[in-house]
């Protein structure tokens, strides 16, 4: 632990990466201009060629920069981040967050301490150091800093490893974020859990409030969504039953939106009611939306199903089969680190690699730190961030040589 605060004041990476949490990317309306000037500097002080291009509109920048391989005929990796970060209520805050305080236990406060411009900086200081070691990787390397992660990432990644930008990159793999863990050890990510966002329109007889109409909105809304609680706490039930099960290894479904009515005293015509799912791995998706459109049946019609967001599963093969997997696990290895393979609970830009036909990890060497991505005093101490930078040093020759 840290007692010295002015060590780390003086250290040149801390000091690049304060510089990158005080750039306020933050949701709504974000402004990536000085965020995209900070990192063409960077770039130049790497010595490596940066491009940036917009994949949808010219308010939301990719910067792409290139290291090239000693056999760029290869197929090339790419080591991803986001630039955005989600917003704040600086109330809540015991520092200033985007002002990157280092406290007297070395703990930078900042929005995306954690999630995620410490994994994009630590990427860019283990290529300096790789650099001046005087390695060259065999397949180039590209650094990505993509917008709008935060927003689902519909105009950055999604339609970037779309463009024809992109496809000449002629990449095999990519590595992108990860959550950070309290113990010692550190989650590896293969996959995340298929998304859904499922609403439901129920209609049904209006009226008096006053009355008992038959076959209303509301008791076809209070059958469907008994069924799907039901459904819920059965994966409530696996979680708390099995202690080697995360978030990530059963299904959540959670009501989000709930709309309808005009007055208190009418019976409404109309109920909407918006579902977040995200279906495990090894969770039958076309079994439950059978299952889904029964239950809606069963109340006697009336009830329409609109996915608004509909994923497919995607899922990067951890086994001989995977090259690049065997060359991030033989990094680990020489680091000694101990890790555990899991499926993201959320949703990241790896989504839209995978979903091209393209293997991508998640990862962020973060461990015994509290999680704190989106939360209020968000931080990661000073000597996590330089021990991540070793891990790149070591995780970037390991993948790119394989």
């Amino acid at each position: 632990m840290c007692t010295c605060p002015e060590q780390w004041k003086n250290d040149e990476e801390i000091q690049i990466f304060q510089e990158y949490l005080r750039i306020p990317t933050v949701h709504p309306d974000v402004d990536y201009t000085a965020c995209v000037e900070f990192l063409k500097r960077q770039a130049s002080n790497l010595n490596l060629p940066v491009d940036v291009v917009y994949p949808v509109v010219p308010s939301k920048p990719v910067v792409i920069m290139k290291w090239l391989g000693q056999q760029p005929e290869l197929k090339s990796i790419i080591l991803n981040s986001h630039m955005d970060v989600v917003p704040v209520f600086p109330e809540k805050w015991t520092h200033e967050p985007f002002g990157a305080h280092i406290d007297a236990q070395g703990r930078i406060y900042a929005r995306g301490a954690q999630d995620m411009k410490s994994v994009g900086c630590q990427y860019m200081a283990a290529v300096r150091a790789l650099k001046a070691s005087g390695y060259q990787p065999k397949r180039t390397v590209y650094l990505t800093f993509v917008p709008d992660e935060e927003t689902g990432g519909e105009m950055g990644m999604a339609e970037f490893v779309q463009g024809d930008y992109f496809k000449a990159m002629n990449v095999g793999f990519s590595l992108d974020e990860g959550i950070a863990s309290e113990d010692d050890s550190y989650p590896v990510f293969y996959a995340e859990r298929t998304l859904w966002h499922l609403r439901f329109k129920f209609s049904g007889t209006s009226g008096h409030g006053s009355l008992l109409h038959k076959s209303t909105a509301g008791e076809k809304f209070h059958y469907v969504m008994d069924k799907l609680m039901q459904f819920r706490e059965t994966q409530v039930k696996l979680l708390t039953a099995d202690s080697s099960l995360h978030i990530g290894d059963v299904t959540t479904l959670n009501l989000t939106q709930l709309h309808g009515g005009v007055q208190s005293n009418v019976v409404p015509p109309v109920l909407e009611a918006t579902f977040d799912i995200r279906i495990a791995i090894n969770q039958d998706a076309d079994a439950l939306e059978k299952q889904i459109h029964e239950w809606c049946n069963e109340v006697g019609g009336g009830v329409a199903l609109d996915f608004t967001l509909k994923c497919p599963s995607v899922v990067t093969k951890i086994d001989a089969s995977n090259p690049y997997w065997l060359g991030f696990q033989r990094g680990l290895d020489a680091l000694g680190l101990r890790t555990h393979t899991r499926v993201f609970p959320g949703a990241t830009d790896s989504f839209y690699v995978r979903q091209v036909g393209i293997p991508a990890l998640g990862f962020s060497p973060i461990n015994n730190t509290p999680v704190l991505l989106h939360n209020h005093d968000e931080y990661l101490r000073a000597d996590t961030y330089l021990h991540g930078i070793q891990v790149y040093r070591k995780l970037i020759p390991s993948i790119a040589d394989s």
